[in-house]
């Protein structure tokens, strides 16, 4: 909760203004922290958070995001007053944004940057007024546009919502989706389930809720004695779910963790409208009982955790998340103007419900009302205020404590104070899962009466005359560590905690470096941290003299300002009075120039300091550089410069000077790639030296696997000398058989004398291209050798 004329948000150096023109009341960040919701009274505007890296930017014009405003005719000034404004926590990349207004009406933001109708109309509106009366789903409880009656009525009075609240988004069943709705009178509704169109749930969320409905409609159709309203909450629930299984979820990417997501639309059956539970009713103890209206300011909720047993039935693995462990109740936390909290328990756990049908036939009425209205069981109740630091016009509200589930903050004008419940939850849980025949209220009652309840401590206290404290906002980070921040009109106030779980966390990091860097010595911190200094605020104060002179010339004493000064008892006491004046600035003045004059004198031993160590720092520097030579004469750093930028230039030029002489090497040697014609003569080439050198073809062409001519060669000369040894045999038998046959005279036969001509010819020319062949490889050979 911030007031102030405009919102200036410091990140680092840089500034964001807001076009914001009223008093902003509150600050809502986005779960994926880019969105910023700033409430003014009757306005809601959303800021585009810039980018981190403009944190670290060296630009001195502050970064202008950009700035929508949300339902520019619905959220305005003549209209009622915005109470809240919640980031739904089933949201899609939390752009689901839910207000809830002071008449009671609740609407859905499904925001998108590249849809500038999603900030003017919101995808679900229900006025809780027309729901409380409703009878059955085909009713319309929208808003009433055209609506201007502004009366008394019951409903306006008794439905003036204070807060609303969602829980966790990694609470368990029905809570993620359940919207508290707290009124000023002190009375709280439920809204379950409330979702927007397109929602991503936990992975967990989804198998949980089918569980728990199948076993309650199980359960149902068992039970003769079950009402007809428990039967149809049962088969309404059993067809939501049917609805949602037969739904592909479609998967996007998560902006803000290394995630993905599965979105799933809204069912519309029963309906997209559920039903109003309440108003709870409050079981309190005796000693507990008020007389005194209480007038409420704030809800805090804190949702059941998942049930990993149910959940996991049957499985051979179990789920263990610490983030899901918890109270197997939710926890509501109620703050009132006074400063009292009251804790209550729901012990009966709010499920979704949706109004009957409408009948199809007149016969049939539809049902009322539930029969027992629901209710809490408050668990305790205490004050954070003292009685003398109450004020009438305090707006107390709660924060959340990042560091435990089951703690929080309460910031009130008077202070701020811390809360923890967890002394009595894991109690609390251990008793309930007991199985005994008392039953887990007698339980209960037994461990509220034994006096062990919630911690409370005052970690701060604003001192008197001051009625503006900003709500709390915890921060735990393992840079950070974990710190609360606040503020007032005139400065911030922050509150650093001790860490141990962090430390721990750095210590385990640290250990687990390299083992020789782990025994060297840590290096010495170049500087102390001190604490921030703010001048008094008393050297900012407007003079008080001139305000009492002006007040003396206009008094009933104006005369004595144009006479001489004269001893007189009217004289005294001018002089008393401004004595009195002057003396109490002069006071206040000597106290803060004092204190600055000191912080001065600190500032100059510190840069004593700080010149000595950097003195130090230099002279490692220049050890390990090997500057800090004595023998050679000092050079001036300039000097040192320019001799490496003459050295580098050499170096340069002498690297260019290798590089042409490569280059041109490189384009002698190289040549362009041969042709398919030049690579089968290459081939044919080759072929023909290894014919002639006798060397084996080993690569498996086609040509190797030939004989070769010499080897050709030996077998013809085999093949000649067996053909001459059978022609020798052959003339020796036809000798011997020519002795006994009369020989005969042998044809003669003549060859023409062009046939042989023509014949020498084609030898003669086969010969002289077989020589011009020679020649020519012989001289390509040289060639190639010579290259």
């Amino acid at each position: 909760m911030l007031w102030c004329e405009s919102l200036v948000l410091k990140l680092s150096q840089q500034i964001i203004k807001t076009p914001v023109a009223e008093d902003i009341r509150q600050l809502v960040m986005s779960p994926n922290q880019d969105f910023l919701a700033i409430l003014t009274t009757h306005t809601v505007h959303i800021c585009i958070l810039p980018d981190s890296s403009h944190l670290s930017s060296l630009e001195s014009a502050p970064p202008k995001p950009k700035f929508f405003t949300i339902g520019s005719t619905t959220h305005v000034t003549s209209r009622s007053a915005v109470v809240s404004a919640l980031w739904h926590p089933l949201g899609v990349n939390g752009t689901a944004l839910v207000t809830v207004t002071e008449d009671a009406v609740v609407r859905i933001w499904e925001l998108s940057t590249a849809d500038r109708w999603s900030f003017d109309k919101a995808s679900l509106a229900i006025d809780l007024k027309r729901l409380a009366d409703g009878t059955c789903l085909d009713q319309d409880f929208g808003v009433s546009v055209s609506a201007t009656n502004k009366g008394f009525s019951p409903d306006s009075f008794d439905m003036e919502v204070a807060a609303a609240c969602f829980p966790a988004r990694h609470s368990g069943n029905w809570s993620p989706m359940t919207l508290w709705v707290a009124m000023t009178g002190g009375d709280l509704y439920a809204l379950c389930p409330l979702l927007p169109k397109k929602w991503s749930p936990p992975p967990t969320l989804i198998p949980s809720l089918s569980v728990s409905i199948v076993n309650r409609s199980g359960s149902t159709e068992d039970d003769p004695d079950a009402s007809p309203e428990e039967r149809l909450l049962a088969q309404q629930q059993l067809q939501w779910m049917a609805e949602l299984d037969k739904q592909e979820p479609k998967i996007v990417e998560d902006t803000y963790e290394d995630a993905v997501l599965e979105v799933y639309t809204r069912p519309e059956h029963p309906g997209k409208v559920p039903r109003l539970q309440g108003p709870f009713e409050f079981e309190v103890n005796p000693e507990d009982e008020q007389d005194d209206e209480v007038e409420l300011k704030d809800i805090f909720v804190i949702g059941q955790g998942v049930n990993t047993a149910e959940l996991m039935l049957g499985e051979d693995d179990d789920l263990d998340d610490e983030e899901d462990a918890g109270l197997s109740l939710s926890v509501i936390c109620l703050l009132s103007t006074s400063g009292q909290v009251k804790v209550c328990l729901d012990a009966e756990g709010v499920e979704a419900k949706w109004l009957p049908p409408r009948p199809l036939s007149s016969k049939f009425k539809p049902l009322g009302p539930m029969s027992e209205p629901p209710s809490l069981l408050v668990f305790q109740t205490f004050d954070t205020v003292k009685p003398a630091e109450l004020t009438s016009d305090s707006w107390p509200m709660f924060s959340q404590d990042p560091a435990s589930r089951y703690s929080f903050y309460v910031t009130h004008p008077a202070g701020i104070t811390h809360v923890n419940l967890e002394p009595w939850v894991s109690r609390l849980e251990n008793e309930l899962g007991e199985e005994s025949e008392a039953g887990a209220e007698f339980r209960i009652d037994l461990l509220v009466k034994g006096g062990q309840g919630a911690e409370r401590e005052r970690v701060f206290t604003q001192p008197r005359g001051q009625n503006v404290l900003a709500a709390a906002t915890v921060i735990r980070d393992r840079d950070i560590g974990h710190l609360l921040l606040s503020s007032t009109y005139s400065q911030p106030i922050p509150i650093f905690f001790e860490a141990p779980e962090l430390e721990l966390a750095t210590t385990v990091r640290e250990a687990s470096v390299i083992p020789e860097l782990a025994d060297e010595p840590a290096p010495e911190p170049a500087w102390d941290p001190r604490p921030l200094f703010r001048p008094s605020d008393y050297l900012n104060l407007k003079n008080a003299i001139p305000q009492w002179h002006e007040l003396l010339r206009s008094g009933k004493r104006r005369a004595l300002l144009q006479q001489e000064v004269r001893l007189s008892p009217v004289t005294l006491e001018v002089f008393t009075e401004g004595h009195k004046v002057v003396s109490a600035q002069v006071f206040q003045l000597n106290h803060a120039v004092a204190e600055l004059f000191r912080k001065c004198e600190a500032l100059q031993d510190e840069l004593k300091d700080q010149l000595v160590k950097a003195s130090e720092a230099k002279k490692k520097i220049d050890k390990i550089t090997g500057e800090d030579s004595g023998d050679d004469e000092p050079v001036s750093v300039d000097m040192l410069i320019r001799s490496r930028l003459a050295a580098a230039r050499a170096k340069q030029e002498e690297l260019v000077h290798k590089m042409e002489i490569v280059r041109k090497k490189m384009g002698r040697v190289t040549t362009r790639e041969l042709s398919d014609k030049e690579k089968a003569w290459a081939e044919e080439v080759r072929v023909l030296e290894t014919s002639i050198m006798g060397e084996e073809i080993d690569d498996g062409s086609p040509i190797s696997k030939a004989k070769q001519p010499w080897k050709r060669f030996e077998e013809i000369q085999a093949l000649r000398d067996s053909l001459l040894a059978q022609a020798e045999h052959l003339r020796k038998a036809a000798g011997e058989a020519a002795d006994d046959v009369p020989a005969t005279p042998a044809p003669n036969v003549k060859i023409p004398a062009e046939i042989r001509r023509a014949k020498m010819a084609q030898v003669m020319s086969l010969l002289d291209r077989e020589s011009m062949l020679v020649e020519a490889v012989k001289s390509r050979l040289e060639r190639l050798t010579v290259g």
